[in-house]
């Protein structure tokens, strides 16, 4: 499972092996996603149901919720298993019976982290009540980790292959200013940077423009 993690071409396609691992693995799972905060919008990544998507629109929009909390966990609580959401939940009085009406029995929720960062929570559903056991949270714990590895790993990957792209783009636009209007490299360089300032619109989008057009008028 990690090699097959490690081996998807991009993040898209390891997030959806993560939840669909989580199905396949852990028993008791029914439904899985990825939950990702960004400041305070919640992002849904790869569900493999309508059930993951609409328990994280919920929790978003009462601003409360386990995996909600997990998504901004601290050090401290990396992972959660509530056996019965039909019982009372005190920690989330608003969330709990709504999430039952959606047909949520039990839940986990894992951080997906690494020395360097948090990545969002994977969180598993299950629409039975008492459907995760100790062994179910073991076996989420150890794919959490892996898969944090693996979607650190695709997300970096991917950055780079952007970067490479961005530079590639820029460098190619940059030859064809100082060839039409006989630039220096920092004069060229100076142009796509004042042009992209004062119109704001990214350096990488100004430089697409030159390649498209020749020009920027």
């Amino acid at each position: 499972m990690a090699r097959d993690l490690l081996a998807q071409d991009s993040v898209d396609a390891t997030l959806q092996r993560i939840t669909a691992s989580a199905i396949e693995l852990v028993d008791g799972c029914d439904a899985a996603g990825i939950l990702v905060l960004h400041a305070n919008q919640v992002e849904t990544l790869a569900p493999t149901d309508q059930l993951v998507i609409d328990s994280h629109q919920l929790q978003a929009r009462l601003r409360e919720g386990p995996c909600f909390d997990a998504a901004r966990s601290t050090q401290r609580e990396r992972v959660f298993r509530i056996a019965d959401l039909t019982s009372e939940q005190p920690r989330w009085p608003a969330y709990a019976p709504q999430a039952q009406a959606l047909g949520v029995g039990s839940m986990m929720g894992f951080v997906l982290f690494t020395e360097d960062e948090d990545l969002g929570a994977l969180n598993l559903y299950s629409r039975r009540t008492g459907a995760f056991t100790e062994a179910s949270e073991l076996a989420g714990l150890l794919l959490a980790s892996h898969a944090a590895v693996a979607f650190s790993s695709a997300r970096t990957h991917a950055q780079m292959e952007h970067a490479l792209a961005t530079r590639h783009v820029i460098g190619e636009a940059m030859g064809i200013l100082m060839g039409r209007h006989h630039l220096t490299e920092e004069q060229a360089f100076d142009v796509l940077r004042r042009y992209s300032q004062e119109n704001n619109i990214k350096l990488r989008e100004v430089a697409r423009l030159v390649c498209e057009q020749g020009s920027l008028s």
